[in-house]
């Protein structure tokens, strides 16, 4: 019977004999996410030897237990408590074969041309043009399904939310997901076990590996290797995922290094391996788009936990001239609702769930400016952001514009995500609550999923990390390939921006190594 990990031709650290490990390849990628397999597939499929690491354990579908509790420990990054500094935002990314992919609400956008036009003008990024990025959309898309939700798929809290924007008067936009077939059961965020969300893990690895790509599970990299000016390989450890002890010294050597290990861990390999940063960009410009979701209490059971993770986004005020926040809607599972606001200790906590089927809740993401830094200090990650003081005005602003929402939907009344019990007991009051809203840190229940901008992509080398390529401007044939890429904050998902920037950057592998 063939097995997904025989289909995937992977190695954890279980299968690894030996205290040193040594390999050549004509490519070696670090990460197996959205940036490193589409560049495994791309570049495998031209009949090169593609080495793929990943840090994280190798978790196949059929393990994944639709729990969320028990997903954060075995498929995210840092067991889900990877957080800023100041502990009050939680920096959620998948760290496990398939990457943020795996364990994301499969929820894709296009690439504003406000952004595309913008980067042309401030960054040189003159090559990323509409037409040009359209075709790689275009692919991507047909690639992983994405597609606009069909009315079946429309969660019963959308649908609550949807007579709400009507009757504002307010465009809805209808969401469009990587998901083929979906159960609609609701477990984005914990690993779609029927395997119809089009993660990597389902999608690019296996092609990769059908094309003679390797995977080397549990392997994290410490350190880019390079030879006179060019990158000539990696080093790295594999570790037991159970005792945390190093089992084998890894060294890969390969002409071309494709770095995807996500906006946090990419600009953390660069330090480690003290390359790639004439610019002293390299860590620089991190933004998150952070949310905060405001949970709306009816009169009566809406059971919003099953059906289309996201169904329906408002994006009216998303683009920074128009107010910087998009609205999303989202379903709700028990462990998300028991921490995603303040109802209060003993008894009240224990109402609060007790009415957890009447709730629903809706996202305020806003687009941040890239303030933050993500740095090794003394040998511990540190990432360093505060929401900016301008942005919380942003982050009040879209506030209120929820919270109008939610009442129009026939809310009973608001919580709002604080760590003090903060609620909103009528429209009325929307603006005397959130008007005394201060930019505290640790106050607010922020998370985010959408790292990005830590090494970012321009012409200028004195200003950015990567040229308008994808390659570093300090070391040739190394390649970066994630989000950390984006000069600035999208305000939207960037899962799709990932995709097709990764998609094109292969290409340019392609064409200046292979042709």
């Amino acid at each position: 019977m063939t097995t997904q990990k025989n289909t995937l031709n992977i190695k954890t650290a279980e299968d690894v004999q030996g205290s040193e490990i040594f390999i050549e390849a004509d490519v070696v990628v670090v990460g197996s996410g959205a940036g490193g397999a589409i560049n495994a597939y791309e570049l495998a499929k031209q009949g090169k030897k593609v080495i793929v690491l990943e840090a994280g354990p190798y978790v196949p579908s059929s393990k994944f237990s639709e729990m969320l509790a028990v997903g954060m420990g075995t498929l995210y990054q840092d067991g889900g408590r990877q957080s800023n500094t100041h502990g009050d935002i939680a920096v959620l990314q998948g760290a496990c074969v398939g990457g943020s992919t795996v364990v994301n609400a499969a929820l894709c956008f296009r690439t504003p041309d406000y952004y595309l036009d913008l980067w042309a003008k401030e960054f040189g990024l003159k090559n990323l043009t509409p037409e040009l990025m359209s075709g790689y959309f275009d692919k991507v898309e047909k690639n992983l399904g994405i597609h606009t939700n069909g009315a079946h798929e429309t969660s019963s809290g959308a649908e609550l939310i949807a007579q709400g924007l009507e009757k504002l008067n307010i465009q809805r936009g209808i969401a469009r997901r990587n998901i083929r077939d979906c159960a609609l059961t609701g477990f984005c965020f914990s690993g779609c076990k029927t395997d119809r969300k089009q993660s990597m893990l389902v999608t690019y690895l296996p092609w990769a590996c059908n094309h003679g790509a390797e995977i080397y599970a549990d392997t994290r990299v410490t350190r880019i290797t390079t030879k006179n000016g060019q990158a000539s390989g990696v080093e790295a450890v594999v570790v037991d995922p159970k005792t945390k002890a190093v089992k084998s010294v890894m060294k890969v050597s390969a002409p071309i290094v494709v770095l995807a290990a996500g906006p946090i861990q990419t600009p953390i390999i660069l330090q480690q391996s003290g390359i790639a940063n004439s610019s002293g960009q390299v860590g620089k410009n991190f933004a998150c788009h952070p949310v905060l979701s405001v949970t709306a209490v009816f009169d009566k059971p809406v059971d919003n936990f099953l059906g289309a993770t996201h169904s329906l986004y408002v994006d009216t005020h998303a683009l920074p001239e128009e107010g910087g926040y998009l609205l999303l809607d989202a379903i709700e599972e028990p462990v998300e609702a028991a921490f995603s606001c303040e109802p209060g200790t003993g008894k009240p906590y224990v109402a609060y769930m007790e009415k957890y089927r009447n709730n629903i809740r809706l996202m305020t993401l806003i687009h941040d400016k890239n303030v933050g830094e993500v740095r090794l200090k003394d040998g511990v990650k540190e990432i360093i952001y505060e929401v900016d003081d301008g942005d919380f005005e942003v982050m009040k602003k879209g506030l209120k514009y929820n919270a109008e929402i939610l009442f129009a939907a026939g809310a009973q009344f608001l919580y709002l995500p604080t760590s003090d019990r903060t609620v909103i007991e009528s429209a009325d009051d929307i603006g005397r609550v959130i008007d005394q809203l201060k930019n505290e840190p640790a106050r607010y229940r922020y998370i985010s999923f959408h790292p990005q901008g830590t090494c970012r992509m321009g012409a200028d080398p004195s200003k950015n990390v990567v040229n308008p390529y994808g390659e570093t401007h300090d070391v040739k044939k190394l390649y970066i390939a994630d989000a950390s890429l984006l000069p600035t904050s999208i305000g939207y998902n960037p899962s799709e921006t990932v995709y097709a920037l990764a998609s094109y950057i292969a290409d340019q592998i392609v064409e200046s190594n292979f042709s």
